[in-house]
């Protein structure tokens, strides 16, 4: 169900309100074992220090920690790329939204350590289920 891909990531749209498709974001990424460990709202940032207007949009800091353990056991360094990024903004469409995720195989390739890749391997597939099932949830109630 993923709908869009660049070097660094993965993303979907879909027909909800920006709080929605927050909430539901949040929801499946905890079903996979994720906490958000930051969350920060762009947005807000933007206004308070640039008085600058900005479409809703926020970044959050996804954690699973047994994976990160998994991953700093086998480069401490690898904190340093840690943890994965999940955007959710209003889309151009009124009433639709934008769910990304960072690509962590493409973002821990960067360690070119071969024990990380199976680590980054899992947490996108992780990262992937959350958002394909945000999409799936397009259509219960409460979605534009």
């Amino acid at each position: 169900m993923i709908e869009q891909r660049t070097q660094y990531g993965f993303s979907v749209t879909v027909p909800m309100s920006f709080a929605v498709a927050l909430q539901r974001t949040r929801d499946e990424l905890a079903r996979e074992g994720f906490g958000v460990l930051t969350e920060i709202d762009v947005s807000a940032t933007l206004e308070k220090k640039l008085g600058v207007a900005f479409r809703p949009y926020v970044i959050l800091g996804a954690c699973n920690p047994t994976l990160a353990h998994q991953a700093l056991t086998a480069d401490l360094d690898i904190g340093l790329l840690l943890p994965c990024n999940v955007v959710v903004y209003s889309a151009d469409v009124p009433g639709w939204t934008v769910v990304g995720a960072m690509d962590p195989a493409a973002a821990l390739e960067l360690a070119g350590n071969a024990a990380i890749a199976p680590v980054a391997a899992e947490a996108r597939a992780r990262l992937g289920r959350a958002l394909d099932r945000v999409a799936a949830r397009a259509g219960e109630s409460g979605g534009a």
